[in-house]
């Protein structure tokens, strides 16, 4: 009986503490963190000083680098007319690479229908974003096919070069158009 007495008291000095309490609360100055209002008008704060940057997620808080800059997207690294006048000028060549990023163009080896124990392959070096005329550099090989092995065969400048005149001369004409 004792200790059902004392729990009674227990609860009794519990719900007169409570009670005492609450009616003090109307002269209780809550902290600024606590209170809604002020949470209400700094969370406006906070949301307009987030000028479209994602909402709800850990990168809201602070800027890495001191940027926060918004991901455009990957822009090409060459200059875009020479390197659609590359394509188009080995557009008859099956492509093993294409580079933008890098500015190279490399084509398999081609053989000619018309002279089958002929071969070339081209690859084109694009280094720079400006369309000049040192901006394009062909590097041309062919092979001959001999005793049934294909062999190296050295090729003229004029030919090289004729390629890159090609391929500057459509670009211009691309950017004309």
């Amino acid at each position: 009986m004792n200790h059902r007495n004392k729990s009674i008291k227990n609860i009794l000095f519990s719900i007169l503490l409570i009670s005492i309490l609450s009616g003090c609360a109307s002269s209780f100055n809550m902290p600024d963190w606590l209170d809604a209002e002020t949470a209400i008008k700094r969370d406006a704060e906070r949301e307009a000083k987030q000028d479209g940057r994602p909402k709800g997620k850990i990168q809201d808080n602070f800027i890495l680098f001191g940027t926060d800059k918004k991901d455009t997207g990957a822009t090409i690294g060459v200059n875009a007319l020479l390197w659609r006048a590359s394509l188009d000028t080995v557009s008859f060549m099956p492509l093993e690479q294409a580079d933008p990023y890098g500015g190279i163009i490399m084509t398999e080896w081609y053989t000619n229908p018309d002279k089958p124990n002929e071969r070339y392959k081209i690859t084109i070096y694009i280094l720079d974003t400006r369309l000049r005329a040192d901006a394009i550099r062909v590097s041309f090989f062919m092979q001959q096919l001999v005793n049934g092995e294909w062999t190296n065969v050295a090729t003229s400048d004029e030919t090289r070069i004729a390629l890159e005149n090609s391929i500057l001369t459509k670009a211009r004409q691309f950017k004309q158009e």
